[in-house]
């Protein structure tokens, strides 16, 4: 499938067939693609390509490729969890059927654990991974309290539907600072105060829930990404504070030894959210500009 916008041509393809089928788009011309700006993947988890949409149209200096991760948007739907080691594969395989080589990378939340992955086990694969707040447990010193807390999430899942674990994630994502031992002994979040049902509707498809707990549990491998030096970018928001995501990046960002680099705004600082402002033109000067040094 093809669409014309303004700014250029965008293309659809699948990759895979049956559950193993993967969409995704190229933004532009892959023939444009040089060895200095090579082509740029951008991605998220559970965020499927909409959300990378506002990015994708900031960067016109070199094709763009969007997806959607397993689970999530145009691709097949299921009730089984999924691993991170599904995603970081499914992210080669789109990364081999372009065929221009290594590509630039920009993976967030999810996707950016997903993105160490990859780069982890198909370091061919990636020039640059910029991992922009990755919800990683591992070496965070609440992480016991943060993986209770992603447990009783899915409980709640599995148990009440979607509404009910919804409003359990929304102001556990938000919240700001250590894990306390006690967060869960607060009551339980009403769904109706995040506008949300509480009847449970029977289905267990939702891609966040299905990715939880692997993603926040995955353990990193700190030593094959120590190996790839500056080519690994830790990135977190300037205003997301101690959140978890903010966290997990300058705990990965500590273990590599490499340094964070800042980007404008907070966790979905690439597109707009209602009431929840955003930067998405200083996030991509900014995504550039971190592109163009290496």
């Amino acid at each position: 499938m093809t669409e014309n916008t303004a700014q250029r041509t965008v293309t659809t393809h699948v990759v895979g067939s049956g559950a193993d089928a993967i969409t995704y788009d190229i933004h532009g011309d892959l023939a444009e693609a040089t060895a200095d700006r090579p082509a740029l993947f951008l991605f998220a988890a559970p965020m499927d390509a909409r959300g990378l949409a506002m990015l994708a149209e900031r960067i016109t200096d070199r094709p763009v490729i969007t997806y959607d991760p397993r689970g999530a948007g145009r691709n097949p739907v299921d009730t089984t969890d999924i691993s991170v080691e599904q995603h970081a594969a499914d992210l080669h395989r789109v990364i081999a059927a372009l065929e221009v080589g290594p590509v630039d990378a920009f993976g967030s939340s999810g996707g950016a654990v997903n993105l160490l992955a990859l780069a982890a086990t198909h370091p061919e694969d990636v020039r640059i991974a910029v991992v922009h707040e990755p919800p990683l447990a591992e070496h965070l010193p609440d992480r016991a309290a943060v993986l209770a807390v992603v447990d009783d999430m899915k409980r709640t899942y599995a148990e009440k539907g979607d509404g009910a674990a919804m409003a359990k994630f929304i102001p556990f994502v938000m919240f700001d600072g250590v894990v306390p031992d006690d967060y869960l002994d607060a009551p339980a979040p009403d769904p109706a105060m995040f506008g949300m049902s509480s009847e449970d509707d029977g289905t267990r498809t939702n891609p966040l829930m299905r990715n939880m707990p692997a993603t926040l549990d995955y353990r990193i491998d700190v030593e094959a990404l120590r190996a790839l030096g500056d080519r690994i970018v830790p990135a977190a928001g300037v205003e997301s504070g101690d959140t978890l995501a903010a966290r997990g990046a300058r705990a990965v960002a500590a273990v590599i030894g490499q340094p964070v680099t800042d980007f404008p705004s907070h966790h979905g600082g690439f597109t707009e959210s209602p009431g929840y402002p955003s930067d998405p033109d200083g996030f991509a000067a900014r995504l550039r500009e971190v592109l163009d040094r290496a």
